[in-house]
């Protein structure tokens, strides 16, 4: 009832332990708290938080318009709400090395589970998109030792993600890499591989976890779990999915209702109201109600 059970150091240490073991993690994107708890109904190992998703909320492209404070508090609403590890988008870190410093203490104090810092300069652009630069090795390594500095809990996920590969050539985002793992990254994250072979040239070249992004209409071929198993990624996101669909659906609704006027022919592809209190345990919550506030008063006592 309410919020998950599991503390937030504990699905940390759990994750980490899991991650060790060399299977493929699914962390599908959850667009909202609700979506994330459906993904762990679901049996998924993870939830990702996507900063293209917290700007699409907000009704902004992601350009970096969003803040530490509005990105930090939609992490912590959608991790508190699942047992599961939440992975969660910190862009740029949001400023100078001690700014990402601060980022990763406010997303700790948040309850993720880790998040991962990207070598975009500012303002960056989602990392499909054409015309992205990259800052220089130096000051992309600053930002990750920042990072790993900076965390309290040795748990906590410190990811690296480059975007260099789209920029300056596979060696490039090889190269870089390296270099952030060198810094004391926990896991690198190659934006925007084109093929299966990319994603083993990385394998290869750095012993820390690598994610694959399979975000749809965008660089990369939408491999399937299989595939990205058997060339070593250890995790892989669908970072905007979810919002996709369901924005689609809401689409095609109110279209409907223009047209007809009504939902009739829509029901089938809505989630049943049962299935919803099923989902946020509104029968704990009915339970919780009776056993506090439905009592009687004794007649003839006094105090």
């Amino acid at each position: 009832m309410l919020y998950a059970t599991t503390p937030a150091h504990e699905k940390r240490r759990a994750f980490r332990e899991r991650l060790a073991g060399g299977e493929l993690l699914r962390f599908p994107g959850a667009f909202n708290p609700l979506s994330a708890r459906l993904i762990e109904q679901k049996g998924f190992e993870g939830v990702y938080i996507s900063g293209a998703v917290l700007s699409a909320d907000l009704g902004l492209p992601d350009i970096g318009l969003t803040t530490l404070t509005e990105v930090a508090g939609r992490g912590q609403q959608i991790a508190r709400m699942t047992e599961l590890p939440a992975i969660i988008d910190a862009d740029t870190g949001f400023g100078e090395p001690m700014n990402v410093a601060r980022t990763i203490q406010t997303l700790e104090d948040a309850g993720l589970a880790g998040a991962h810092i990207e070598d975009q300069i500012n303002p960056k652009r989602c990392g499909h998109l054409d015309g992205k630069a990259v800052v220089d090795a130096d000051t992309a390594i600053k930002r990750i030792r920042s990072a790993v500095d900076a965390r309290r809990d040795e748990n906590f996920l410190i990811m690296a993600r480059t975007d260099i590969a789209a920029v300056d050539g596979l060696q490039a985002a090889k190269d870089r890499a390296k270099a952030l793992v060198d810094a004391g990254a926990d896991a690198i994250f190659p934006e925007a591989m084109r093929s299966l072979d990319e994603f083993a040239a990385i394998r290869d070249a750095v012993d820390v976890p690598i994610l694959a992004n399979m975000t749809e209409f965008g660089k990369s071929d939408l491999f399937s779990v299989a595939q990205l198993q058997d060339v070593g990624v250890n995790i892989v996101i669908w970072p905007v999915s979810l919002l996709r669909i369901a924005m689609g659906a809401a689409g095609r609704a109110l279209d409907t209702l223009n047209d007809e006027g009504h939902l009739t022919s829509k029901l089938g592809e809505m989630q049943h109201r049962a299935d919803l209190y099923d989902l946020i345990d509104y029968e704990s919550y009915n339970h919780f109600d009776s056993g506090v506030f439905n009592f009687t008063i004794e007649r003839g006592v006094t105090e």
